[in-house]
């Protein structure tokens, strides 16, 4: 498309993704893969919350996924698996750039959360299996307890839990924001109908 520029070079969203993101692990101060990550409740009151993104897939012919992980039961993971549709943004304040994606999301519960999860810390994973997240808890010492009893079930090589694992979020929508002088700010959308179909590019006014 040729009124895009430098930065939105490419025709595979993912591609410019993975580069953006590049871009701002040597700008940013702290965790340059955080997303806010949107859900709606059954009611449809909409949640948001900072999460990490751990995966840009990206499987050719500009098709990719984005993946994350939390524990199930959570108040996000009940939300994600009833609807089965989610968004999120990315901003790097350092860049002045954000990445917004909106898609349907499926459970990543294979070799891929096994992987994942093995590469935690120790204590990180000992803390997602003894946390019941979103519920209530007593005080923090009822949560330490808990970890401790983790531990002494679990040992120092945890495997992971039915209740955590992954989401795979499968875009169809993507837009690229970069900062522009005088509020003038460039913003391209890619949209498709559906995981196999095409991509269309639009250029979004400021």
């Amino acid at each position: 498309m040729a009124d895009r520029s430098g930065k939105f070079a490419g025709e595979d969203p993912f591609e410019i993704v993975r580069t953006w993101m590049a871009d701002a692990e040597a700008s940013e101060p702290n965790d340059p893969n955080a997303i806010a990550l949107s859900t709606v409740d059954a009611s449809g009151l909409p949640n948001a919350r900072m999460v990490l993104l751990k995966d840009v897939e990206s499987y050719g012919d500009g098709d990719g996924a984005f993946v994350f992980y939390t524990n199930y039961s959570s108040q996000k993971g009940q939300e994600l698996d009833q609807s089965g549709k989610a968004a999120f943004v990315m901003h790097w304040k350092s860049l002045r750039r954000q990445i917004r994606v909106r898609g349907t999301v499926t459970r990543e519960e294979g070799e891929a959360a096994d992987a994942y999860f093995s590469s935690r810390s120790l204590k990180s994973r000992l803390g997602a299996i003894a946390s019941k997240q979103s519920q209530p808890l007593s005080s923090r010492a009822a949560l330490v307890a808990e970890v401790a009893k983790v531990t002494a079930k679990h040992g120092t090589n945890p495997d992971r839990p039915d209740f955590w694992g992954g989401f795979r979020l499968s875009p169809v929508e993507i837009e690229f924001w970069a900062d522009g002088d005088f509020r003038l700010h460039d913003r391209f959308k890619w949209s498709r109908e559906g995981r196999n179909a095409p991509w269309s590019i639009d250029r979004l006014n400021p």
